[in-house]
């Protein structure tokens, strides 16, 4: 074939001239904030711009939707350097955040062992990601951007090192949960992405957003008792259960699936569940109908509810 068009790298810089003023805005709109949210398995909102620690102010603040998590991102549209570097930390710790974004021009191998070593020392719940800014254009096309990441959290490996001390059931449970969201993480890639995509981890749970942060979709793999439960979990918020379960007939109605409506009188959340038999991690077989089952479920659950918010 003769009209094939070849692809060329176009400097950022010149996209971007400045990195707050250009590629910070840029960023912080939600549009191109997919770009970021389809690389790191969040869904990230409420983005707030140059907030300051101490004299220093860091790029991008905001809240993972499904977890309410605290991340930052500190844009380099250069090399990475030792101030960068000390910067994240610096932010992470004033912040509060769990999630550390450091999108550069080119990583240093320095940096990136760096970056490498906080993710394999750091607590669980710390997560570090060094990620490269390109962008690519064909002939005279508009260009494109790339995210590429060099170095990114492994909550398998962090994780598998805490079970090591524990027994060889608990590395053979993980095992079959990483295994099961990365077989998920396909279907849904399959079925043209419903939902933002989360990254694979021995974490039982997959959390999907419904576009409030009072409540999110949730997948629970629960092995020990044969069953996927997809429910909406509302982390502290008894006056939506309430207003949930009034509309109680309705909602139903309009799912044409069974229901746990669960208050929890004595804890902050509530949790209104469906339950997907026939889980086992010894037999694979009907993954594939499962996962679509739950994707099913919790694509319908989040349309529905997003109905009856507040």
């Amino acid at each position: 074939m003769e009209n094939i068009g070849r692809l060329t790298e176009v400097d950022v810089r010149e996209l971007w001239l400045h990195e707050q003023y250009d590629f910070s805005n840029w960023l912080a709109k939600e549009s191109n904030l997919n770009y970021l949210n389809d690389i790191l398995g969040l869904t990230l909102i409420d983005v707030d711009k140059e907030v300051y620690v101490g004299s220093y102010r860091c790029d991008l603040v905001a809240k993972d939707e499904t977890t309410n998590t605290t991340v930052i991102i500190e844009n380099q549209l250069e090399n990475t350097n030792h101030d960068h570097l000390g910067k994240i930390i610096t932010y992470a710790s004033g912040l509060g955040a769990k999630v550390i974004v450091w999108i550069v021009k080119n990583a240093k191998e320095e940096h990136r062992a760096a970056i490498e070593w906080l993710n394999n020392n750091t607590v669980d719940d710390i997560n570090f990601f060094l990620i490269e800014i390109h962008a690519y254009k064909i002939g005279s096309s508009n260009p494109a951007p790339k995210f590429e990441i060099i170095e990114q959290p492994n909550g398998f490996v962090k994780r598998g090192n805490k079970a090591k001390s524990s027994n060889d059931e608990l590395d053979k449970r993980q095992s079959e949960i990483l295994m099961f969201w990365e077989q998920f993480n396909q279907v849904v890639v399959n079925r043209g992405k419903p939902f933002n995509i989360r990254k694979a981890t021995t974490d039982h749970w997959y959390d999907i957003a419904v576009g409030s942060s009072e409540a999110h979709i949730a997948i629970n793999l629960v092995n020990k008792d044969g069953m996927i439960v997809v429910e909406l979990y509302i982390s502290n918020n008894k006056d939506l259960f309430d207003h949930l379960y009034k509309c109680k007939d309705d909602i139903e109605s309009k799912l044409d699936i069974d229901l746990i409506w669960d208050r929890l009188d004595n804890k902050k959340a509530s949790r209104i569940k469906h339950y997907i038999h026939d889980l086992n991690f010894d037999d694979h077989s009907n993954y594939d109908v499962l996962m679509n089952q739950a994707i099913d479920v919790a694509v319908r659950m989040r349309d529905v509810f997003k109905e009856y918010f507040l």
